[in-house]
């Protein structure tokens, strides 16, 4: 019988990325910023005190899934990944 251990492979490096991030970063600049623009009206209406919190309910709302009739699933996704960034930029 052979105890020699045998050797481990290196584990392999992982790398975290923000998903939202990644999406908004994907879109091109013009579409991007229509997205920023109405986070921003977004969140003068429904959190005039700043409230990053707020933001993020917005942002799970519009993730969820649920059906919408007035927007349609590519929109709603890109609008919270908008509402996402905006509320990191108002926490820091």
């Amino acid at each position: 019988m052979d105890h020699a251990r045998k050797p481990r492979p290196e584990p392999h490096t992982a790398e975290i990325v923000d998903f939202d991030e990644m999406l908004l970063d994907a879109y091109p600049a013009e579409r991007r910023a229509d997205l920023m623009a109405e986070a921003t009206m977004l969140a003068r209406v429904f959190a005039p005190e700043g409230g990053g919190e707020a933001l993020q309910a917005m942002a799970r709302a519009l993730s969820s899934g649920a059906k919408d009739r007035e927007m349609d699933r590519r929109h709603a996704r890109g609008l919270a990944a908008a509402l996402r960034r905006l509320s990191h930029h108002r926490a820091a």
